[in-house]
Order: C-alpha cells, then structure tokens, then sequence
C-alpha cells in the first residue's frame, strides 16, 4: 500500500490553485470537470499529491483540523515570498529546539500551511 493523495475540499479552486501552485510550487497535473457544479485538480510531483475538489453548493471548513507541512530550504527567504505576496503570517516564526524553525500561514480555505527548515 502506498500514501497517493490528500485531498481537500475548497471554495475557489483557482485561488487554492494559485496558492499551492504560485506558493508552494507545486505544479498542476490535471485539471477536470466532474459535471456542471463541480471541478477537480491534483497538484505535485511524483506519488503524493494534493487534490482539490470544488463543488458548488457543498461546504466544508477545515480550518485547523489539518496541516499540511512543506520543507523549505530557507525559511526566511520563504517568509519574505509568503509577506511580499500578502499572505499573513498565522504563527511564527518558532524555533523550538536547535534542530528546527517553521511558521504557518492560512491558505484561501483556512487550512495550515506549515514552512519547515531544519537547521
């Protein structure tokens, strides 16, 4: 068995597109419709992806039940991409020990998005 997908359920699936595409890099795959009120994407490289499914009339709030967690090889340099395109930053940045510093910002649902640089 193997981890393949998370998928996530979104409001606007072009500003979630934007954020993980635009932010986190990571690359669209597919795009596809799934009949008059709905959309999907996955997005990533290699076996794990992330989905995102917009369906109109259906609503989920994730909020902080979720986080979903990139390394980054510079976290201040991920700090300033995430300040200059306006993103606020939710928490951080922490350091709570010498091996590791990270911060969290919202993406367009409300999911955490954890920055993550080991030192």
């Amino acid at each position: 068995m193997k981890y393949c997908w998370t998928t996530l359920m979104v409001k606007d699936l072009d500003k979630s597109i934007e954020f993980y595409r635009d932010l986190i890099g990571l690359p669209v795959n597919r795009r596809f419709s799934t009949g008059p009120s709905g959309e999907i994407a996955f997005l990533g490289e290699g076996e794990t992806q992330i989905e995102l499914i917009e369906q109109q009339g259906v609503s989920s709030s994730v909020g902080n039940a979720v986080t979903l967690g990139f390394a980054v090889e510079s976290l201040d340099k991920t700090l300033q991409q995430v300040k200059e395109i306006g993103i606020r930053v939710k928490s951080g940045p922490i350091q709570p020990n010498e091996h590791i510093k990270f911060f969290y910002v919202l993406d367009p649902n409300g999911i955490r998005i954890q920055f993550s640089q080991r030192l």
